[in-house]
């Protein structure tokens, strides 16, 4: 696949002027543009990036667009990162497949099927390398309240039950669950999500030293603690600093005092799983 004539002429070992070189590259990202915008592109100012760029530079430079695979996948990271999907990130790469097969300047019609599987496979792996980590990173952490979720402690527990396990001890001899869970019932808006802030930040401030702390559900959080003699000494701290910090509001003290439970593991992974289930409900 080529690159296409751009209009510039040169002569038997000319080499082309910077302008010239410009030129060609405006050229060819304006016909990519607009071909990746007749393929459903779906928000045309988020289609410019400075990687474009960098793919229209390095296929004029090599002649050929799979000798710009580096910079294709450079593009298809910056496209997963942007928030584009898959599907629009494949169909761009085909609007530029199609300019540069045309190789005239009338217009094209853009064929994910049509492009080199090598491309698209590239282009896929790259893209996915991003989407993925940003999934991850999503599931595993509470956008409000910054404590990971119940999948991170789901996890948490199975390393918990299978060194209980490897020990041959219940796992509920070694570790426990506080809970803290919040009835934010009569207050609404802006002072629920104040009030689960606090409530995480309270946790943070007290199980500093390696705990697992998590968000259970919308106004529970849990963290899950070794059975010693400072469980007794973690609770009343936590008390206090979840009274220090939901008393600064009027509304959020009336709406009630948190309620803090230590809660005794079950006897398997699979019931404890159940039993944080239950307790997002509460």
């Amino acid at each position: 696949m080529d690159v296409p004539a751009t209009g510039v002429r040169s002569g038997p070992g000319d080499v082309p002027s910077t302008a010239e070189r410009d030129r060609s590259l405006r050229a060819l990202r304006g016909r990519w543009r607009t071909a990746s915008l007749a393929a459903g592109w779906r928000f045309p100012s988020d289609w410019a990036l400075p990687e474009v760029d960098a793919v229209c530079a390095a296929v004029m430079s090599k002649g050929r667009v799979e000798a710009a695979e580096i910079a294709l996948a450079g593009l298809a990271r910056a496209r997963a990162a942007a928030g584009a999907g898959l599907a629009e990130t494949l169909a761009d790469l085909a609007a530029l497949h199609a300019v540069l097969d045309h190789g005239g300047d009338g217009f094209v019609s853009p064929d994910v099927d049509a492009t080199p599987s090598r491309l698209l496979r590239m282009t896929a792996l790259a893209w996915a390398d991003v989407a993925t980590d940003q999934l991850v990173h999503t599931e595993v952490t509470d956008p409000l309240t910054g404590l990971p979720s119940a999948a991170y402690l789901r996890t948490r527990l199975v390393e918990v039950y299978q060194a209980a396990a490897a020990c041959e001890r219940p796992a509920a001899e070694e570790h426990m669950l506080l809970v803290v869970s919040l009835d934010l019932s009569t207050v609404a808006g802006f002072l629920r999500l104040t009030g689960m802030i606090l409530v995480a930040d309270a946790l943070r401030a007290v199980f500093d030293s390696g705990q697992s702390v998590a968000t259970l559900g919308p106004s529970v959080v849990a963290a899950l603690v070794q059975r010693d003699d400072k469980v007794a000494s973690h609770g009343v701290a936590l008390r206090r600093a979840l009274h220090e910090r939901l008393s600064v509001d009027a509304q959020l003290a009336d709406a009630g005092q948190p309620r803090v439970s230590a809660v005794r593991l079950p006897a398997t992974h699979e019931l404890a799983c159940d039993l944080l289930a239950r307790l997002a409900r509460v």
